[in-house]
């Protein structure tokens, strides 16, 4: 039986909706019209093709985008369908390539967001893609592809923002265990950590609104290469203050954070998008409860020395016994 993905504390939006949570897929060992038929045995969606490198498949549930994880071969082969559709043929090189490159180049798969008690429409999907041949992690010689999983915030003020930024940072190394990321991955530029300068600053601050915001996490992280990426969030609240900091065109506005830690092991019967999310779960515990995070803010803070910072080992320790007094984990 699948496992099932846990409710946080807080489901709904500040408006009464369901939050929503989507999730990217990263893997190689299918190329995109293998990956495409795949999808559609359990989506039945109506297809469009965008490149030789990208498709969108338009389901009941909503819009996946199938494509290879490779820009620059992504926005040749864009411009190669724009010569088709002015009646000029498309390179034959393109499709070549673009068929050649899925051996190295990981396809990607994001899923629209889907409201938390529909997340498990996800399972007949992962399935089918791993039971075609999708490879994760492990088994990939792009060993920095893993599964992102955006997730809607319940409200965009500056106190919810915060409490989940605390919550995550308290929690950032214990995760990376949890997750048990690949040492390919902890080494590559994708799934950096945040910085402990910044974490101190967010933990001493006596208030935070939007500003404070802004300012301290793009002096901390103005990049795309972070485990918890609040780019695509803050460039929501304001696009223009964002690309100011960060001149780039990759970066898309949601209401939502975009977490890079969890590792791809799709080609495991055994795992699941529910496996990675029930980490991402103690966050939101953590987020949802002041008094938690007050009291291991507090720890954070005593355990911190000047120029040596916090023992990440002890720490990690610490906190998973900490978690399992509070039964999260």
């Amino acid at each position: 039986m699948p496992t099932a993905f846990r409710m946080p504390a807080v489901i709904n939006r500040d408006d009464g909706q369901m939050r929503r949570i989507g999730f990217e897929l990263e893997f190689t060992g299918l190329n995109v019209d293998e990956a495409l038929v795949a999808m559609q045995r359990v989506l039945k969606a109506e297809v469009e093709q965008v490149s030789a490198a990208e498709r969108k498949l338009k389901a009941d549930s909503g819009s996946y985008n199938l494509e290879l994880d490779w820009a620059l071969l992504k926005r040749t082969a864009a411009e190669a369908q724009q010569a088709t559709d002015s009646d000029q043929p498309e390179p034959e090189w393109v499709g070549m390539v673009s068929q050649a490159a899925a051996l190295l180049v990981p396809v990607e798969v994001v899923c629209p967001p889907l409201p938390l008690d529909k997340l498990d429409e996800l399972d007949a999907l992962v399935d089918m893609l791993r039971r075609s041949g999708a490879k994760g992690t492990s088994d990939s010689l792009v060993a920095a592809l893993g599964v992102h999983i955006n997730a809607e915030l319940p409200a965009l003020d500056a106190e919810t923002i915060t409490a989940y930024i605390v919550a995550y940072s308290l929690l950032q190394w214990w995760l990376v265990e949890s997750h048990a990321v690949n040492i390919a991955r902890k080494i590559s530029p994708y799934v950096d950590l945040y910085p402990e300068a910044f974490i101190r600053e967010l933990l001493e601050a006596p208030d935070t609104d939007l500003d404070w915001l802004f300012e301290h996490y793009l002096t901390h992280n103005a990049t795309r290469n972070r485990a918890l990426d609040l780019l695509p969030l803050l460039s929501h609240l304001d696009a223009d203050r964002v690309q100011a900091k960060v001149p780039d065109d990759r970066i898309k506005s949601r209401p939502a954070f975009h977490y890079r830690l969890p590792n791809c092991e799709i080609e495991n019967p055994a795992w699941s998008l529910a496996n990675e999310w029930n980490k991402w779960w103690v966050v939101e515990q953590l987020a949802a409860d002041a008094e938690a995070r007050a009291e291991l803010s507090q720890a954070w803070l005593q355990a911190y020395r000047p120029l040596l910072g916090v023992n990440r080992k002890q720490w990690v320790l610490q906190v998973d016994g900490w978690l399992q007094q509070r039964g999260w984990q």
